[in-house]
């Protein structure tokens, strides 16, 4: 018997919101989100910056999160730094086509990157090779990184001074939790760099 567009469209309503009703309930993930967000804020307040990276739906969410910052989230503010690596057609071309597709993250934070800044990367399912040699370039440079993934975590887990993993193994699950997260994430460092300085 099939199912109605309608059951469809409330079905997966539902699984979605149990994911996050998940990532509501988990007090160790709420943690690591607020220290990422901690050292983010504290960058930013000392003149780095943040980078921001991911592949098809979370190179859109890497560019989402860069626009908040520099533009506006929930206040009208300053700007704050932030760049997403998966903007410039030329330079993602030109890397890509000279030293291939795994390269294309690391390069650019071999060129724009500095000790102090933060590297937030985006990836479901925690292996996607460019992100990988990101995280690893991000050792070598001093640079705190911040993962977004799935349940396992994949590779990049043990890369991450911050790993956020999402309760779900399946994309599109991940990919709407992963927004969800992504706000808070800006709502939080925009509270830390904007509030007044302890006395």
């Amino acid at each position: 018997m099939s199912i109605s567009a309608t059951d469809v469209v409330q079905q997966k309503l539902r699984e979605g919101l149990g994911v996050i009703e998940a990532l509501a309930r988990d007090s160790a993930l709420h943690a690591t989100l607020v220290a990422a967000a901690d050292v983010t804020a504290s960058a930013l307040r000392a003149g780095h910056k943040l980078m921001v990276a991911g592949n098809g739906g979370s190179a859109a969410d890497a560019q989402h999160l860069a626009a908040e910052f520099v533009g506006r989230f929930i206040d009208d503010r300053p700007a704050m730094r932030a760049v997403a690596l998966t903007s410039d057609s030329s330079i993602l071309t030109a890397v890509g086509n000279d030293y291939g597709f795994e390269r294309l993250f690391a390069r650019q934070i071999e060129a724009l990157g500095q000790k102090g800044d933060v590297f937030f990367a985006i990836s479901t399912s925690g292996n996607s090779p460019n992100v990988l040699r990101a995280l690893e370039r991000c050792r070598e440079q001093g640079i705190a990184a911040i993962g977004l993934t799935g349940n396992s975590g994949g590779k990049m887990s043990s890369l991450c001074d911050y790993c956020l993993r999402m309760p779900s193994d399946v994309t599109m699950y991940i990919q709407q939790a992963h927004l969800a997260l992504e706000h808070i994430f800006c709502l939080l460092v925009e509270q830390r760099y904007f509030a007044e300085p302890s006395r």
